[in-house]
C-alpha cells in the first residue's frame, strides 16, 4: 500500500509514498502492517495524518520521536485484504497490484514476455514491470492502458498486452 520514506519533523511524524490511487487514502485505514523484506511484520496505530504534495504525513501512536520515526524508513506498508474493498473480477474497478504480481504477460501472438514482478505509477499512468521469461533482457515496461492491456484474466493468473517480444 506503501512505504515509509522517513521521519517528518521532531515528534516522530514520517513520511510515506503511498501506492494508493488518491495520496490520502491510506488515511482511511486506522491500523498498518510494517515490515522491512515481508519479515516480522507489526501492527501500528495511525492517529493523523495530511497530504504534503505528492507524500502522506503521518502519525503513529507508537512513535513520538523523531529517532524512533527513524527507524521506520524502508518499511512497506500493508492492509489486511479482508479490510479493503472487494473489486470486480473483470477489472471495472481496478485491481490490486497485489492480484497482478506474478501473472504470466502473453502477447497477442501468443509468445510469453515474462511476468509481472511489480508497478510503478508515473502520474499519467501505472506501469507494468515484467521479467522477461527468457532473462535476455533486464525488465519489460508496460504502460498499464487500454491501449496495450487488451485483457487481464485473474482466474488463470494471465495478461494479454499488445507488445512485441522485441520492443
Amino acid at each position: 500500500m506503501g512505504h515509509i520514506i522517513g521521519p517528518y519533523g521532531v515528534y516522530g511524524w514520517i513520511k510515506v509514498n503511498p501506492y494508493t490511487e488518491y495520496i490520502d487514502g491510506l488515511m482511511e485505514y486506522p491500523l498498518w502492517w510494517l515490515a522491512k523484506d515481508n519479515k516480522d511484520w507489526q501492527i501500528v496505530h495511525v492517529v493523523a495524518g495530511r497530504m504534503n504534495g505528492n507524500i502522506l504525513n503521518a502519525k503513529l501512536k507508537e512513535y513520538s520521536d523523531r529517532t524512533q520515526a527513524l527507524k521506520l524508513q524502508g518499511m512497506q506498508i500493508a492492509i489486511p485484504r479482508d479490510q479493503l474493498p472487494d473489486l470486480s473480477e473483470n477489472g471495472k474497478d481496478g485491481y490490486y497490484w497485489s492480484d497482478l504480481i506474478g501473472t504470466e504477460v502473453l502477447n497477442l501472438k501468443g509468445e510469453e514476455l515474462g511476468k509481472v514482478v511489480g508497478l510503478f505509477e508515473t502520474g499519467a499512468n501505472d506501469v507494468l514491470r515484467i521479467r522477461n521469461a527468457n532473462q535476455d533482457k533486464e525488465e519489460i515496461l508496460i504502460p498499464f492502458v487500454e491501449q496495450f492491456i487488451i485483457k487481464v484474466d485473474l482466474k488463470h493468473s494471465r495478461i494479454t498486452v499488445d507488445w512485441g517480444i522485441d520492443y
